[in-house]
């Protein structure tokens, strides 16, 4: 090398040391790298998606979360919230920076393992850049302290409003399909399971009730009262609520000994026995038909919201300003197994919620002496071509219609047609295996009609492909 080509050299060494030193507005990330270039090393941002192609803003990737300890302080009168989310997680790739989902609310302070992290908004993604980066494999713990006023979202395509939904002595929280961000910062898809604590300060006289078990007696002090919950069973972040107010409860165990609570606004007073009658023997009966109930606790919720729809909220659905009749607690209720003991990896493989959750209602008429699945069966597929529950079909569900009529009924017509080809034995040998094999997992389509075929020994290809995914109504 010549004298003039050293210098030069000297001079391009140095401007990367420079540049090197400085904030650069874009990191590199996997789209900006060709097939042929060399493997990316080195830390990189977490993904500002899970992976979902459905919904490619929800969730996040870089992480896995183990854990949520969400303190919360709400006054229902100014409808301000306080709160303070530690979140527990391993990364799975070495991480720069990583994101969490949070709809409104303001940030005031993040650290990572105890040391401060420099963070930014943009929309309702919260990311977090540590002090130090993150190592494959490594666990660490984000605490997020935040504040303001929860905004619910609207979506009139998938149940209206949903999320933390302010009312005059409380909250309603229903964060079905990616309500969760608007109370708290997480990874907001259900893919991402984790198990809970929830510390919940109200008004003193207000109630607040949350998914598991309450830890320890509420506390007093200042005119303000803690409550203290803790589910350490998996949840998907769209099954946690925080639903205060004012509640009349009983507390006791279902027949069969499973602990159970329910709770109903004093509007609803007279419903509170039979809702807690119902929900114990319906918990007691889906135990003998599709395995042991998946968690320590059972009941409900109705609070005197009109949301127009019920949730399953692990452990306790929750029922928006109706009581419930028999047919809907048994469908919550179904949902215990059905979406959250197993959870779906993609919100396209609703139908394995909601299907069966459908099917359920049918399962309890024919248990109770009213009409068969069979009967319910032949009805609906007697219904013209015009019907909704023919528009298309449910085996992949349709981002701008999550929760359309045919995700529900043809699905669970696809478990009857399932039934009538497999013979009784056989299904209900395979509902209980389902669960069992899944218990607290993640589920797809493909692996329920593998394993339809691995206990029945039939080709069920056609079956499956005619009601899940042709456009035409199966004959």
């Amino acid at each position: 090398m010549g004298s003039n080509m050293r210098w030069v050299a000297l001079l391009l060494a140095a401007l990367i040391s420079v540049l090197g030193c400085a904030p650069v507005d874009k990191p590199p990330s996997l789209a900006d790298h060709r097939l042929d270039d060399p493997p990316l090393t080195g830390p990189r941002p977490g993904a500002v998606g899970i992976g979902d192609p459905d919904f490619p803003t929800d969730g996040n990737g870089g992480y896995d979360v183990s854990h949520y300890d969400l303190a919360i302080d709400y006054v229902p009168l100014t409808k301000q919230l306080q709160g303070t989310t530690k979140i527990q997680a391993a990364a799975t790739q070495d991480l720069s920076s990583f994101d969490l989902d949070l709809h409104g609310l303001t940030v005031s302070k993040v650290t990572v393992d105890n040391s401060a992290a420099a963070f930014r908004r943009q929309g309702d993604e919260l990311t977090v850049t540590p002090a130090e980066p993150i190592d494959n494999k490594s666990r660490f713990t984000v605490k997020v302290v935040y504040s303001g006023q929860p905004q619910p979202i609207k979506d009139s395509a998938n149940l209206g409003t949903f999320g933390f939904v302010a009312t005059p002595d409380g909250a309603f929280v229903a964060s079905e399909p990616d309500g969760s961000k608007t109370w708290f910062p997480n990874n907001d898809h259900p893919s991402d399971k984790a198990t809970y604590d929830f510390t919940i300060t109200v008004p003193a006289g207000v109630t607040a009730l949350a998914n598991g078990e309450q830890v320890g007696q509420p506390t007093t002090a200042q005119g303000k009262t803690t409550f203290r919950w803790r589910e350490r069973h998996p949840m998907a972040s769209y099954l946690a609520t925080a639903t205060m107010g004012k509640f009349d409860l009983r507390e006791g165990r279902t027949p069969a000994g499973i602990p159970e609570t329910a709770a109903v606004d004093p509007k609803f007073k007279t419903s509170l026995d039979k809702l807690f009658r119902l929900s114990g023997e319906i918990t007691d009966y889906w135990s003998t038909v599709f395995g042991p109930y998946p968690f320590s606790s059972t009941g409900g919720i109705i609070d005197d919201y009109a949301a127009g729809y019920a949730l399953e909220n692990q452990t306790k659905p929750l029922y928006g300003g109706f009581s419930p009749g028999q047919d809907i607690i048994a469908h919550e209720l179904a949902h215990q197994w059905f979406g959250d003991s197993l959870t779906i990896k993609r919100w396209r493989e609703l139908w394995l919620n909601e299907g069966f959750a459908t099917y359920a209602e049918w399962l309890w008429s024919e248990h109770k002496g009213g009409k068969t699945a069979d009967a319910i069966f032949n009805e609906l597929h007697a219904r013209p071509a015009s019907d909704p529950i023919w528009a298309y079909p449910p085996g992949r569900a349709r981002p701008d219609d999550l929760f359309g009529t045919s995700v529900y009924v043809r699905g669970a017509m696809t478990l009857q047609a399932l039934r009538k080809a497999i013979g009784d034995a056989t299904f209900f040998k395979l509902l209980k295996t389902w669960t069992a094999d899944h218990r607290y997992g993640l589920v797809t389509t493909d692996e329920f009609i593998r394993l339809a075929e691995q206990l029945s020994g039939k080709d069920l290809h056609p079956l499956f492909d005619a009601w899940l995914f042709q456009p035409t109504r199966p004959a």
